[in-house]
């Protein structure tokens, strides 16, 4: 499979995920009272409400611009578990199974974007690419998200060989 396809999905993929934050941080602000008795109402103190916005949209924008993608990816992760857990626990009733589901499978894809990282159409690629002094194959290959260079690796980095 070419890579130009392969770097497309992994933006493609990075876009769908980041776009869901994106927008539920612009609903809690553009309602932000109604979020707040929402949050309330499952026994989650309001004053969270901000620190969830704040996650929602800086992560959101962190992935998709592909910057500290793999911390992101993480904190967003766990805020998706957290969500589920606090928000969804209502397994008996479907539509809260559903929801549940869901922030498990967004989380899921968070840990695949976290463990691979953003690929090459991605701000860390462009940060590690400007910090390698070597030509040759070895630079050539460095932007490819299969080649395990540390550029793929963002702000945690593999093991020393």
């Amino acid at each position: 499979m070419s890579s130009t396809l392969m770097e497309a999905a992994a933006f493609a993929g990075r876009l769908l995920l980041a776009g869901i934050f994106l927008h539920e941080a612009w609903s809690k602000l553009m309602g932000y009272p109604a979020a707040l008795v929402y949050m309330q109402a499952f026994g989650v103190p309001g004053q969270l409400l901000p620190f969830a916005i704040a996650v929602e949209l800086g992560c959101g924008v962190l992935i998709v611009s592909g910057y500290h993608t793999r911390a992101a990816a993480l904190l967003l992760a766990g805020f998706c578990l957290a969500t589920a857990i606090l928000f969804h626990n209502k397994l008996g009733d479907r539509n809260q199974l559903l929801h549940f589901e869901k922030d498990l499978a967004i989380a899921g894809g968070l840990l695949v974007l976290f463990a691979h990282g953003a690929g090459a159409w991605a701000l860390d690629a462009v940060r590690a690419h400007g910090r390698r002094h070597w030509s040759g194959p070895e630079a050539e290959s460095a932007l490819r998200p299969d080649s395990g260079t540390p550029d793929t690796q963002g702000p945690f980095p593999a093991a020393p060989a």
